[in-house]
């Protein structure tokens, strides 16, 4: 069973480790396209050492490094369930170790022998014809292990790695983060990582070497394990032509296949992935990148058959190209005789269930979470197969809809770390993280993304009530504020992305529609704004006041340089623009009903045109300000740019773009925030800031559209919360039924949409009126509001008289 590793310990007995000559110098990454070639070095390594356990062992535990990615197996038998270990990181700022308890494994006495297998992962990435998204390297393969054997009698003994390893080059002749992964078979060596294995003696002596120069670090900036989470059966088989079958896996979702094959030796099966297909019924990889990507396998020729399942190689598919490849012409073909579709991503605890009475928000949800799902990995990537960065945007604007979903905290606490790692010297942080492409500036340096650096914080408290985020980094937080005001003019911000990927003139990408000194100088003022909350939280009385005076600072800077009151526009009066006024709190009360109609009235007319950025804004502009009923409708559509376009076309997880583009990614959390709308408000299950964490539970359920029934949970840190409500004819109109369960040791206020013409009761016989548990408050602003005081399952009815 493994465990994430601890802080600080002592490794000795142990040292780096790898081939003695490599022909890999340890250079920075870089972006390019289609770099100069990286010599050689090996494509994977095996590593191993036998020695001896005595009688009466107690306990034994491995901590163990191994770069760029590594599988570690005790005489054979691979050691725990994770996949892709360690973690990806800056391996020149942290390097990441596991623990095993391998007493299990151990407990026989005698010979035992330990085996490392390594490939290349994101650690290094060198030019090749197949397709690559950047290169660079941190350095040769190498691992860092140390056995620590205790007995019931005598001294612990220490196996580390050292000069006594032996290394040869492992049966993965290609190991490659964006090309792919070849396996030969006929290079595997029986028994090698079992005790007596004879052909040791010709393997190489290790040679001990420095580590990449990050340090050795465990639990507290790791991530969850990948594993493999669930296997799904193929839909469909096709023959494409004579070798070549296209199998349809019905979801699009990160995997790697697991194939059964038998035939003779150097037949070759090859595995294309894609997500869809041509006119001509072949896998089309136009949305994964330009150049081919795929799994090989060259067959031993075993006569029982072979099972070959991948080791470091992962990708989002929908439909898998399996082509056939004998040995010489005339040969028969390799037969494939099963091949499983094995589900990949972070073991990320799953906390909430949404559904509805609408078909086509059921399947936007399960659109969205397919993607969330195929994402979440040792950081959230932004699409897992063209590039697999860490594009720091999509964390924060995603983050309600993400953390509804699934337990995040210590998957974006590892993603803190790598933001801090990445922050340079002046304060500014990069918009990917960790940062493997090095990009232009214009790329690298965004306040949409890297303030990141201050909303998740700031979102893990709310979603936890735990606040330690926020203490660790606060001066790096204040470093990166005090970096956005050096780059301003005037107090405004006026550089990055704004808002990607919007709906205007021309091919998607740049923003179209909103000015970056719109999005960025409202991000410089959320930014001061948090800062002051945090400084509050933190005792920071003085830092809080500082904060909170540069932040009306900004606003005042922003109203001068944007609104203009004879339209009641912000800038261009795009979605964007107007929305994020409007939620960041820049736009004077007087003013908000009617920049929100111009809001309203550019959606009737126009559908969705916000962006990566503005969308989350958008839907939090409407639902704050009590028009989920424009939400319904924009989303309620398939004609339109948005959800229903993407379904449409036949997507199975969430598009790169609102039309299903198919030179974009069709596997992008990015624009998933409307999963934050069912949970928050159409369900209305939300955290109250007087008790964050969920201790106190705010519940504001909406009721819109043609919806007659909507139920959510949501397992917070406090237990699950749950929120039902269903709409029936009454002979005096309609009946609505809420139902909530409030998990113990919370409280809950509960707020009803009523109107003078509705009336609110208790289910016949309920004492809970009269034993105080639920209490009438009052009636605010279209809502009549109650509070309960104590856990347990609770209904009201709303009978609307019409």
């Amino acid at each position: 069973m493994a465990r994430r590793g601890e802080e600080d310990v002592d490794w000795g007995g142990a040292q780096w480790i790898g081939a003695a000559t490599s022909g890999v110098t340890a250079e920075g990454f870089v972006v390019v396209e289609r770099g100069d070639a990286m010599e050689g070095g090996y494509q994977s390594m095996r590593l191993r050492r036998e020695w001896e356990v005595k009688p009466q062992l107690r306990r034994a535990t491995i901590r163990v490094c191994g770069l760029g990615q590594y599988e570690l197996t005790i005489d054979g038998r691979k050691v725990g369930e994770d996949l892709f270990t360690p973690g990806w990181t800056n391996y020149r700022k942290t390097c990441l170790y596991d623990t095993y308890d391998v007493t299990t494994q151990l407990q026989r006495p005698g010979r035992h022998a330990l085996g490392l297998l390594l490939g290349n992962g994101m650690y290094h990435i060198e030019n090749t014809w197949r397709y690559t998204k950047f290169t660079g390297s941190f350095g040769p393969l190498k691992a860092i292990a140390q056995l620590r054997i205790e007995y019931d009698v005598g001294p612990a003994e220490v196996v580390g790695t050292d000069a006594n390893w032996r290394i040869d080059a492992g049966p993965i002749t290609f190991s490659h983060m964006f090309g792919g992964e070849d396996y030969d078979a006929r290079l595997e060596a029986e028994g090698w990582d079992s005790p007596g294995f004879a052909d040791a003696t010709t393997w190489d002596a290790a040679a001990v070497m420095d580590g990449p120069g990050g340090r050795l670090r465990g639990a507290s900036v790791a991530a969850p394990p990948i594993r493999a989470i669930e296997i799904r059966k193929v839909v469909d088989v096709s023959m494409l032509r004579d070798g070549v079958v296209i199998y349809d896996l019905g979801q699009n979702a990160s995997m790697m296949p697991r194939i059964q094959v038998s035939g003779a030796s150097g037949a070759v099966v090859r595995i294309i992935p894609g997500e869809l297909l041509g006119d001509d019924g072949a896998v089309d990889r136009s949305s994964c990148g330009v150049g081919m990507a795929y799994w090989q396998y060259t067959l031993a020729g075993k006569r029982e058959g072979e099972t070959y399942f991948p080791k470091f190689w992962y990708h989002a598919s929908r439909f898998l190209q399996v082509e056939c490849v004998q040995v010489a012409p005339g040969e028969p073909l390799p037969t494939v005789e099963s091949l499983e579709n094995v589900i990949v991503h972070s073991i990320c605890e799953p906390v909430g269930e949404f559904a509805c009475s609408s078909d086509l928000f059921n399947r936007v949800y399960r659109l969205i979470h397919w993607a969330q799902r195929s994402n979440m990995w040792s950081y959230m990537t932004d699409c897992p197969h063209r590039e697999r960065l860490g594009w720091l945007e999509q964390t924060h604007l995603n983050g309600p809809a993400l953390r509804y979903n699934f337990r995040l905290d210590q998957l974006f606490a590892k993603t803190m770390n790598d933001m801090a790692e990445t922050q340079l010297e002046d304060g500014m942080v990069t918009t990917t993280a960790p940062e493997f492409a090095v990009f232009d500036s214009w790329f690298r340096n965004s306040p949409e993304w890297s303030s990141a650096f201050l909303c998740i914080p700031w979102q893990q408290y709310e979603f936890t009530g735990d606040f330690e985020l926020l203490r660790i980094y606060y001066d790096n937080m204040v470093r990166y504020v005090d970096y956005l005001g050096s780059r301003a003019e005037g107090y405004i911000v006026s550089f990055g992305l704004s808002d990607w990927y919007d709906i205007g003139p021309g091919e998607p990408g740049y923003s179209k529609l909103t000015p970056n000194g719109v999005t960025g100088t409202a991000f410089y003022y959320q930014d001061t704004v948090t800062l002051a909350k945090a400084a509050k939280l933190l005792g920071r009385s003085d830092d809080a006041a500082r904060f909170l005076q540069q932040a009306e600072t900004i606003r005042d800077a922003f109203n001068a340089r944007f609104f203009n009151p004879d339209t009641h526009q912000y800038a261009t009066g795009s979605q964007c623009a107007n929305a994020m006024a409007i939620v960041m709190g820049l736009v004077d009360p007087d003013h908000r009903a009617a920049v929100l109609q111009n809001i309203v009235t550019d959606i009737e007319e126009k559908g969705i045109t916000a962006g990566d950025v503005g969308y989350r804004y958008l839907l939090r502009a409407l639902a704050d300000c009590n028009r989920s009923d424009v939400i319904f409708h924009m989303n309620n559509q398939s004609d339109k740019p948005g959800y229903g376009m993407m379904l449409a076309k036949g997507a199975t997880a969430l598009t790169e773009a609102w039309d299903a583009n198919p030179r974009s990614s069709q596997n992008h959390f990015m624009l998933g925030q409307i999963t934050e709308w069912f949970f928050h408000d159409l369900a209305g299950i939300q955290s109250d800031p007087d008790g964050p964490g969920f201790r106190k539970v705010i519940l504001k359920p909406t009721v819109v559209g043609d919806l007659t029934w909507v139920k959510a949970s949501y397992k917070s840190v406090h237990g699950t919360i749950v929120s039902e409500w269903e709409r029936t004819s009454h002979v005096n109109g309609t009946e609505t039924t809420f139902t909530t369960i409030i998990p113990a040791n919370t409280t809950a206020t509960v707020f009803l949409p009523t109107s003078a013409l509705n009336s609110v009761v208790m289910p016949p016989g309920s004492s809970s009126l009269n034993d105080g548990t639920v209490k009438f408050v009052e009636v605010e602003g279209g809502c009549t509001v109650y509070e309960i005081t104590e856990a347990g399952t609770f209904s009201f009815t709303l009978v609307t008289i019409t």
